[in-house]
């Protein structure tokens, strides 16, 4: 076949979901329904293929993305599984940014959680067509509909379901087939049968097929006429506009079934390719070239433009794994990396199946492959070609909000703890190692308990070296709660010969992002290659505010200013600018803001008024309740600082038997409950 064929039969997808969800599970049973495997792992056993890491293994979560390859009638398939836990989001973040499509995997008894929201977001920002599977409806308080409901009402999204359970809990049977018109079911086994629907299930399939045709009757102009003069269409004509909608994102395909129990998955198998794009259905992606923006040629032929997505390293060195969007990439060629503006020599291709490698002599626009020892990658590189140096949009990592003081067990091993965590590091950029300027201590930043425990486990095991840890810090910021303020910033020393001299007047204001920066001076008393001089000085001041933290929801004015022919230059006008724009924050009321995070509690009912007295002693504001078959969910946003050792808390206090995710909301305004009431 040609490479156009294979990337129109080609599929590059994700599974996303909230943590337990069953993405794991599910992605194992696609291994085995398509014959890359001959028996499926159990997450709870750490048999898991795609669980490869010991530590996800023993934890029993996914803390890497794991890629894989596989096919399905004549489509090649490359997937990858995400961690469900808010912690690793850059694995999600970084998937979605090079994938053609995703599984969202949802819960039937738990439905859209905190983490689904996100993840779900995280799609859609990067404009990925999507599909849900319906997960666990074997399990006891199952419920579809309501699931479905909520997907229109939490993610905001038209759902058109094509596979219906029939059945939840003991009582699942298996599921309609609303295309076909069809009753499927999976014996003990795991294989699939299927037969007639039953006069009693007529009236749902039905009902299922007319939704579907209404909504596939958008997808183009010629499919609304024929609906129009039919009042329905053919299964064909509801596929083409129903994919149509998927690409579009005006419509979200949902399946359901029990991964578990091997139901659901070879409908689930059809429904991507049927429904999700391949990379050529997928728009061109934008490049930046001598300073202009182009769009990037997706064939084989055209200039080399490949974005490298996650790095990892293991006993035999470095291994990068790549998203090739235009081009075509051999062993041994010489590719410029435009991030670091260097010539890098590629060396063995691999296509990688979870911790398995096969080598490849080459690879395509529209694959994603691993590249073994490419010098000095990190996620978001950009390889293209000296002659047409293309620089993708790199991948952005979240801000992380808890930090541990580290240090060494013993003095000698602190090349080592270093050296291995600035590996760890070059792997995951959520991570970041300072060093305090006060303390001197080596402080580790992540994005939660979990983030950094599992790296310092991985300190510990592949380095021998024993690490001892401080108490867990948060990532304050301020902000302003005052009205606008004026204030000038001058630097005046001219006291004979090279002087320095700079004046500036800036409004500091409250505002609704993160930063804004505006030059308003008009006349030109101040010269226009001194501004950027001014926003760096406004910056310097901005990383450091009057109460020590970060300052966030601000807008700083240039007004006025002077200058002096001889004496004024660049870091003049940088140095009034950061003291007059601190002047500024100190007299607007600075405001101390504190992370605070959407948590969410899944516990017997019996413990639910022990599950709310804790939150609220944790400075806890409950969001909601609900009640679900002799379990309830709690959801309360509370204090990122207060949060530390709520896991044990809530084991202790339900005998084990609930559980928690919390996913990072905002910073908010500090509240008076501090982590000392809790420990009162």
């Amino acid at each position: 076949m040609t490479a156009t064929i294979l990337r129109a039969n080609s599929r590059n997808f994700g599974i996303i979901a909230h943590i337990d969800a069953g993405k794991t599970t599910l992605s194992e049973r696609i291994l085995l329904k398509t014959g890359e495997i001959h028996r499926a792992g159990e997450v709870h056993e750490g048999t898991a293929t795609m669980d490869s890491m010991d530590l996800e293994k023993e934890r029993g979560i996914t803390i890497g993305a794991a890629a894989t390859r596989c096919a399905w009638n004549g489509h090649a398939f490359t997937l990858i599984d995400t961690p469900g836990h808010i912690d690793f989001a850059i694995e999600v973040e970084r998937s979605l940014r090079v994938l053609d499509g995703a599984v969202t995997v949802l819960c039937g008894v738990a439905g859209i959680q905190p983490q689904t929201e996100t993840v779900w977001r995280q799609a859609q920002k990067h404009g990925v067509p999507t599909i849900v599977f319906i997960n666990k409806m074997d399990r006891s308080g199952a419920d579809f509909g309501r699931v479905v409901g909520q997907i229109g009402a939490r993610l905001g999204a038209l759902a058109v379901p094509l596979t219906i359970p029939v059945g939840a809990g003991d009582a699942f049977e298996g599921i309609i087939d609303v295309l076909g018109q069809r009753f499927l079911a999976w014996n003990a086994a795991g294989v699939m049968s299927s037969s007639a629907l039953p006069a009693h299930l007529l009236a749902a399939a039905e009902a299922a097929y007319a939704h579907a045709a209404a909504v596939a009757a958008d997808g183009s102009d010629s499919l609304t006429l024929a609906f129009l003069a039919a009042d329905t269409l053919s299964p064909a004509d509801v596929r083409a506009g129903l994919r149509a909608m998927t690409l579009a994102r005006r419509a979200v395909p949902v399946l359901s079934g029990s991964a578990y129990r091997n139901a659901g998955i070879e409908p689930l198998l059809d429904a991507i390719i049927d429904w999700l794009p391949s990379p050529d259905e997928r728009a061109a992606p934008v490049a930046r070239l001598d300073g202009e923006t182009v769009t990037v040629g997706t064939g084989d032929a055209d200039p080399l433009a490949a974005l490298v997505f996650k790095v990892v390293h293991d006993d035999h060195g470095s291994l990068s794994y790549v998203r090739l969007y235009g081009g075509t990439l051999r062993e041994g060629d010489a590719v410029w990396n435009a991030s670091l503006g260097a010539t890098v020599r590629v060396g063995r291709l691999y296509v990688i199946h979870a911790d398995r490698r096969t080598g490849v002599a080459q690879a395509q626009a529209g694959s994603i492959i691993a590249i073994a020892g490419l010098k000095d990658a990190l996620t978001g590189h950009t390889l293209s070609s000296k002659a047409v140096p293309l620089v993708l949009e790199t991948i952005h990592a979240g801000e992380p909000v808890v930090a541990l003081a580290i240090e060494p067990g013993k003095g000698g091993d602190r090349g080592k703890m270093l050296a291995a965590l600035d590996r760890f590091r070059r792997e995951d950029p959520s991570l970041r190692l300072e060093s305090d300027p006060v303390s001197g201590e080596t402080v580790l930043w992540g994005m939660g308990e979990l983030h950094l425990d599992v790296v310092l486990e991985r300190v510990r095991r592949e380095t021998g070296v024993e690490v001892t840890v401080g108490a867990p810090q948060v990532a304050y910021r301020e902000t302003i709660a005052g009205p606008a303020v004026e204030l000038e910033g001058k630097v005046s020393k001219q006291n004979g010969g090279s002087g320095q001299y700079a004046r500036v007047v800036l409004r500091v204001e409250r505002f609704d992002g993160a930063f804004a920066f505006e030059n308003a001076i008009k006349g030109g008393v101040v010269p226009a290659n001194f501004i950027p001089a001014i926003e760096k000085g406004v910056r310097q001041a901005l990383a450091q505010g009057p109460l020590g933290y970060p300052v966030t929801g601000v807008k700083v004015t240039l007004l006025d200013g002077d200058y002096h022919a001889v004496d004024s230059n660049d870091m003049a006008f940088a140095v009034a600018a950061k003291e007059g724009t601190l002047a500024g924050l100190k007299r607007a009321h600075p405001l101390m803001l504190e992370p605070v995070m959407t948590v969410n509690v899944d516990a017997p009912a019996v413990n639910a008024g022990d599950v709310i007295g804790d939150l609220q002693r944790r400075g806890g504001k409950v969001l909601g309740i609900e009640e679900q078959t002799g379990r309830v969910e709690v959801v309360a946003d509370v204090p990122l600082a207060n949060l530390f050792g709520h896991t044990t808390s809530l084991r202790s206090l339900s005998q084990g038997r609930a559980f928690a995710s919390a996913v990072y909301a905002r910073h908010a305004p500090r509240m008076q409950q501090r982590a000392e009431a809790v420990a009162a």
